[in-house]
């Protein structure tokens, strides 16, 4: 077990131990360790559906949908051959919680997916990555069992994209089409891969779902709060760059985790990646739940929280990230290429002191209204993204229509690579050895 140099800081927060994160967490995890710690895995499907309903799991790749609902409706679902997928293409350029569990816990997350194509009764399992380092760890993790898998297991790997994880577009890269959404219904647990049902879950979900099957529904019930239960991971970008991969119990305040990933506690902070638009610094002693988020306006998405630094201004961050929706959408919804294309347009023109009160105007009937279209909700967060901007920042706007920001003019926002610097990428120099 080699020490690995991530790109992250690895933490937990007091309290949480013996769950997704290991006391060795930059070290991958090999069968022989996994095995000393699994505990007991072997439950009836039934059973094992039921402690997953009991322990009110909700998806970790952004929805936070049920996970019981989504395998029962998989396992209900009518077919010859049903498929279950592990979604670990980790398209938030933010985020890094994925990656890192296939990388440094692959048998956590293989045990999670065989126990729901267990459950759904599954015939075919796929781990579905773009993360060379991931795919090469999954493949190990094969190879190191001394018997056959309980259900045959392909790694599929794709061309990293934004998009590339909408479960439909999982569907269509296994079938051999290009990873990108398609129209819906019909939806994957109806009709998915090879037009049979297929559960598309997220890796952390499916990790979540191993240590259930292990320890029980009581151990995840242990953290966490009623309508959001169990840990999470956060990757928790710090206003200098360096990135911060932390579990933390649902329930405290979302300044807290924020504070243990080393951040200020009071910053402004863009939520979910880039998909749940920017939360003012007096907002941020709100909850970590999904429903206290939600509720605000905002969402965790896939847990990237970025805080933003005194060199950040709120204008410069939603144009730059409306750059990146714009540039890299699908490009195959009309209304997706030219209403991200039209918000860019109107926020490269406020940053740059060149937009008049019509514009504003047009963005704010935008934000309300281009929601909920297209094959995907790539819209949802680009809306969301202008939305939160024009209600939390209402002077900062008006400030911009009058004037110039120099602030704006410094961050560059015709650069090639739009929101660069928010990805998670590179190794942090200073963690070298260590992480």
């Amino acid at each position: 077990m080699a020490v690995e140099t991530l790109p992250v800081r690895v933490s937990r927060a007091p309290g949480v131990s013996g769950r997704l994160l290991r006391d060795e967490p930059y070290r991958r995890e090999d069968l022989d360790t996994y095995r000393a710690t699994r505990g007991s895995a072997a439950w009836e499907p039934q059973t094992l559906l039921a402690m997953v309903e009991a322990a009110r799991l909700r998806g970790r790749g952004g929805a936070a949908f049920p996970a019981a609902t989504k395998l029962g409706a998989v396992r209900a679902a009518a077919g010859p051959l049903r498929h279950a997928v592990a979604n670990g293409e980790e398209g938030e350029p933010a985020s890094f919680k994925d990656r890192y569990l296939l990388r440094m816990r692959p048998h956590l997350v293989l045990d999670g997916l065989w126990a729901a194509a267990s459950i759904v009764d599954a015939g075919q399992a796929h781990v579905y990555v773009s993360d060379p380092a991931a795919a090469a760890s999954v493949r190990a993790a094969l190879a190191e069992l001394d018997e056959a898998p309980p259900v045959p297991t392909a790694v599929v790997e794709v061309a990293p994209a934004y998009v590339a994880g909408e479960e439909t577009a999982v569907v269509r890269a296994i079938n051999g089409g290009p990873a990108k959404p398609t129209v819906k219904p019909p939806r994957p647990f109806d009709a998915g891969v090879d037009g049979c049902p297929t559960l598309v879950q997220n890796v952390e979900t499916l990790a979540h779902l191993a240590l259930i099957a292990a320890h029980g529904p009581e151990a995840h019930l242990a953290h966490g709060s009623p309508d959001s239960t169990g840990t999470c991971l956060l990757t928790v970008s710090s206003p200098g760059g360096h990135a911060t991969l932390l579990e933390t119990p649902f329930g405290p305040a979302l300044s807290t985790a924020v504070m243990q990933a080393g951040c200020p506690p009071a910053a402004e902070l863009l939520m979910g990646g880039f998909f749940g638009g920017l939360l003012p610094a007096a907002h941020t002693g709100l909850a970590l739940s999904y429903d206290a988020l939600t509720a605000a306006g905002t969402c965790l998405g896939s847990g990237a929280v970025v805080a933003l630094g005194g060199d950040d201004c709120p204008v410069a961050v939603v144009a730059d990230v409306m750059s990146y929706f714009a540039r890299f959408n699908a490009e195959q919804c009309g209304t997706c290429i030219k209403g991200t294309a039209a918000m860019r347009d109107v926020l490269r023109a406020l940053a740059d002191g060149a937009a008049a009160a019509g514009d504003v105007e047009r963005l704010r009937r935008w934000s309300s209204s281009l929601g909920g279209r297209g094959a995907c909700s790539l819209l949802d967060g680009a809306t969301r993204l202008a939305r939160t901007l024009l209600e939390h920042y209402p002077e900062l706007v008006a400030s911009h229509l009058r004037a110039p920001c120099d602030t704006c003019a410094a961050w560059g926002l015709g650069s090639p690579e739009p929101a660069a610097r928010f990805a998670i990428h590179r190794p942090d120099p200073s963690e070298e050895g260590h992480a």
